[in-house]
């Protein structure tokens, strides 16, 4: 069966902006990414106290895990966006906004934004992490 999916926004709920309300999937394989902090390939934080920076370099490294299975941004359908600071993240949101338009043009997953009390890797100096799911065909 190949891979179908499509974007599940009802007219019964709020119009979503920027995410949708949820995606139905058909065929193809589940890829699940692990919570993105903003390392490079030498474990150094990239961006150490910008949240644009951190983003983009969370962004890379979702694309890489994707490449290695021949996937790209649009196959993801969900993505999970925990924070240290919510503040922070709606003060830089247009420029995170532009970033994430670079890696996914119109292309919207479910998604949830959680303000947390700790990253794991927080005290490295990373501000958010991101997990999510792809489906790849």
């Amino acid at each position: 069966m190949p891979k179908i999916v499509q974007a599940v926004n009802p007219p019964t709920l709020a119009r979503p902006v920027g995410y949708s309300h949820g995606w139905e999937v058909q065929g193809g394989k589940i890829l699940y990414l692990a919570g993105q902090v903003a390392f490079d390939k030498d474990s150094k934080v990239v961006g150490k106290g910008d949240i644009v920076r951190q983003f983009r370099q969370i962004c890379e490294n979702l694309k890489a895990v994707l490449a290695s299975r021949a996937g790209q941004m649009n196959d993801i359908v969900k993505l999970n966006i925990f924070v240290l600071s919510k503040a922070d993240y709606q003060a830089h949101g247009k420029e995170i906004g532009a970033v994430y338009r670079e890696y996914f043009g119109k292309h919207y997953p479910a998604m949830t934004l959680v303000e947390v009390k700790g990253l794991y890797d927080e005290d490295q100096g990373c501000l958010l992490e991101i997990e999510g799911v792809a489906i790849l065909g």
